[in-house]
């Protein structure tokens, strides 16, 4: 079968792979319909994740169909429509038992490439590197789903499958961040990034009952996205003097929850970015926590600040004296979707939550390549570049 494979740093070619097959009985094999881009793959494809190798398949945010199923699955059959979480969860494990799904014991089969670099491992994630199990990606013509009965859900009749092709990652992630980050009735949120995930982050604290949301970004196009579709105020910090415009929307204060939506490639316009980006490159640091620093510096005391963004390892310059002393909470987590994406297929089928708008750019898979490009390039007002095998 064709498949988007990382070949080398900023490399990526559409090659012929070995087909899937069932090697477990609670695998299935899923044709894929639409796989999209994700800001975390840029990361992979600037070799900032130093566990890819050549020939790897790309891609962990997809929508399919049900070709085969091992003999112990039965939630799902032959025919079904799904979209497969992104992280991969076998549903009985200590932390899958407490909703933690992303840190599954069972997911990730290299469990001792991300114990040697945090500590522990997380689970496992499709087209994700080997330090999160090697998994072939979703940029293919097939996949092979583990855990069919966990990780893959039924998408309702009436939703389209751009629209549900967000439940697999951007969704859950977003809504995971105003969730876990606190967000409730009356708060006032602001989330950087206006990106698939920052959106949906937005969204999801407008939903929870939030009274202002303001995304903070400098691409225009997203930000037209975010007041159009999503219906939250909007930021450009190339334009304004963030900190000060935050406080003063906020009565002095600062946000109540403050949601980072970038990773470990944020830019800035201020002399913090051009040292980091230069520590980054000798890899004296390995990630840029330029946005993650004004979160903590924005939130309101006593507030919260929640981490979407990818990161891998040591940042410096990380401010823990803000943190303690203005009493913050801060939390973060790769997404767990198995908790939320049957909610979110329901919101999206009542039209609550609507998400095709972040496919700018739809393409064959045969034209992955270029859409990398646009993607990681911004340009052509690309927000997703979404491929059809």
């Amino acid at each position: 079968m064709k498949a988007l494979c990382w070949t080398g740093v900023n490399k990526v070619a559409v090659e012929t792979v070995d087909d899937p097959v069932i090697l477990n009985d609670q695998d299935a094999i899923v044709r894929v319909t639409l796989s999209t881009t994700c800001g975390s793959d840029l990361h992979l494809l600037g070799g900032y994740v130093p566990t890819m190798r050549a020939g790897d398949v790309l891609g962990h945010e997809f929508i399919g169909e049900v070709v085969e199923v091992g003999s112990a699955v039965t939630k799902h059959r032959v025919g079904d429509r799904v979209v497969v979480c992104s992280f991969i969860s076998c549903g009985r494990c200590w932390y899958c038992r407490n909703e933690l799904y992303s840190l599954c014991d069972n997911g990730n089969p290299n469990a001792g490439i991300p114990e040697m670099l945090w500590g522990q491992a997380p689970g496992g994630c499709y087209g994700y590197s080997h330090a999160l199990g090697g998994w072939a990606g979703s940029h293919a013509e097939y996949i092979r789903v583990p855990y069919a009965d966990q990780g893959a859900f039924t998408v309702p009749e009436g939703v389209s499958d751009q629209r549900a092709l967000f439940a697999s990652d951007a969704a859950p992630t977003g809504w995971m961040g105003a969730d876990l980050g606190g967000v409730k009735p009356g708060d006032t949120v602001a989330v950087w990034g206006a990106g698939g995930v920052g959106q949906m982050a937005a969204r999801a604290s407008i939903l929870l009952g939030a009274e202002r949301v303001i995304v903070i970004d400098r691409y225009r196009e997203r930000l037209a996205q975010v007041e159009r579709v999503i219906g939250a105020e909007t930021m450009n910090y190339e334009t304004t003097d963030v900190l000060p415009e935050l406080r003063e929307l906020t009565g002095g204060r600062g946000p109540d929850v403050c949601i980072e939506a970038v990773g470990m490639e944020a830019h800035h316009d201020g002399a913090d970015f051009a040292f980091d980006q230069l520590k980054q490159q000798l890899r004296l640091q390995t990630d840029r926590p330029t946005a993650v620093r004004e979160a903590i510096f924005a939130a309101r005391k006593g507030g919260s600040v929640f981490v979407l963004g990818v990161f891998g390892l040591f940042v410096d310059k990380f401010p823990l004296g803000p943190l303690m002393n203005k009493g913050l909470t801060l939390r973060s987590a790769q997404q767990h979707g198995h908790r939320y994406i049957p909610m979110l297929l329901e919101r999206m089928a009542r039209d609550e939550l609507v998400t095709e708008h972040l496919a700018t750019h739809v393409m064959p898979l045969a034209e992955g390549p270029e859409g990398y490009t646009m993607f990681k390039e911004k340009t052509d007002g690309c927000v997703r570049a979404v491929f059809q095998p």
